[in-house]
């Protein structure tokens, strides 16, 4: 399965280098296509209200992105908790929970305390925001609106961070951020299977502010978005996990042979930084996203550790092989990431997060205002986050202190 995700990658990324693979993509092209109309329907669906969509009482910041495969949501998402734990908010993170068993409802990775749910129901990804966060909400959930009600009524989040939620229609959002993985960014502009996107590029216009990847340059290229465009880098961490616990500087595995293996999206861009920082593989391994390291997978790697010194891998593989029995020490490096001109995500952040200025409203503009329906009066909400009309039993949103009067934005109360 990896090997075919990495075909597939490598043929609408780099093109067709032979008559079969320019053949196979042009079969696609239709199935593509249909996909991508399918989105467009469901988008306009969703935005004209014949599907309807959650507005939590808290601001929703979604990231997600355009092209199936790993851009580098987790490590963003982990960025934006750190941020705002620092700054004293108590932040959610929902997701689907992609790469578990699933739970029945909405379940609890983390109340703050820790990881309270295993890997391997609640996916690897939520399990390790909540160990490496403990202190914030992380919640699972197959309908994400049930798990941002519970974040807020439960837990009292005041924040929710929807992860990979720019195609998850059914959460309003009040900033959407984007992630182009800046070595192939749209691929070859298909949808899939013909290529790598999940809508028509034009589907960027919902976006917010967007965040280019695994950039090796500082400047972006120039690329058809709406809004502001900063860049970003993964970086291996200075210091390898031990897998049964404690750590060790990278720099020491130098002089040693390792074996590289990884279950994630893009396995290659993560060998390759491996062997950038220095380290000498004697092989590596790709395993399909998401795998769950069984019997076979385990058999695999003992296959091609003959004459190596130790395993290394990736955090979010290594919490999955807790408790398993592997053929040599294991070692987990993790990734950080530096944004370049962060300016403008820390202003979004900031107006979303500033409860005093959220909650004033001049009192002339309130007495201009009136129902886009009915055209009466619209009154303040206690909490100050929203306008009502009660003729028409109405809820208008204010973000940025600026009340959106329309009808499509409105919910029913």
């Amino acid at each position: 399965m990896a090997d075919v995700a990495a075909f597939h990658r490598r043929v609408v990324c780099q093109g067709a280098q032979r008559f079969s693979e320019s053949l196979l993509l042009q079969l696609l092209r239709p199935f593509g296509w249909l996909y991508g109309v399918l989105g467009v329907l469901r988008a306009v669906l969703y935005r004209t209200g014949i599907f309807s969509s959650y507005r939590a009482p808290v601001p929703v910041v979604s990231v997600g992105n355009l092209a199936a495969g790993g851009t580098g949501k987790t490590p963003l998402v982990d960025h934006l908790v750190r941020e705002q734990l620092r700054l004293g908010h108590r932040v959610a993170v929902v997701s689907r929970g992609y790469g578990g068993r699933g739970v029945e409802g909405v379940g609890v990775v983390s109340d703050g305390t820790g990881p309270l749910l295993a890997p391997g129901v609640c996916g690897d990804e939520s399990y390790l925001l909540a160990r490496r966060n403990p202190e914030a909400l992380v919640l699972v959930a197959r309908r994400r609106a049930e798990g941002v009600r519970l974040a807020v009524e439960r837990f009292g989040a005041e924040l929710i961070i929807l992860d990979d939620g720019f195609q998850h229609l059914a959460v309003r959002r009040d900033l959407d951020l984007v992630l182009l993985d800046a070595r192939c960014p749209l691929g070859n502009g298909r949808p899939l299977p013909a290529g790598l996107l999940r809508e028509f590029p034009t589907a960027l216009n919902r976006g917010d502010l967007f965040l280019l990847t695994r950039c090796s340059t500082p400047d972006a290229p120039p690329l058809p978005v709406p809004g502001p465009l900063m860049t970003s880098r993964h970086r291996l961490a200075s210091e390898a996990v031990v897998l049964d616990g404690g750590s060790l500087p990278l720099s020491e595995l130098r002089a040693r042979r390792g074996v590289a293996f990884a279950g994630i999206a893009d396995p290659v861009a993560f060998f390759a930084d491996l062997q950038q920082a220095g380290l000498d593989l004697a092989a590596t391994v790709a395993f399909a996203d998401h795998t769950g390291y069984d019997e076979v997978a385990l058999a695999r790697l003992d296959a091609v550790s003959a004459g190596a010194d130790y395993l290394v891998t990736t955090e979010k593989d290594g919490v999955k092989l807790l408790g398993r029995k592997l053929p040599l020490p294991c070692y987990l490096v993790p990734l950080t990431l530096e944004i370049k001109e962060s300016s403008a995500l820390s202003a979004a952040l900031a107006a979303l997060t500033n409860k005093e200025a959220s909650m004033t409203l001049p009192a002339d503009l309130l007495a201009l205002l009136a129902c886009p329906q009915c055209k009466g009066e619209v009154a303040l909400r206690e909490d100050g986050q929203a306008l009502t009309c009660g003729r028409c039993r109405l809820v208008f949103p204010i973000r940025d202190r600026i009340p959106v009067m329309l009808i499509d934005e409105a919910e029913k109360f």
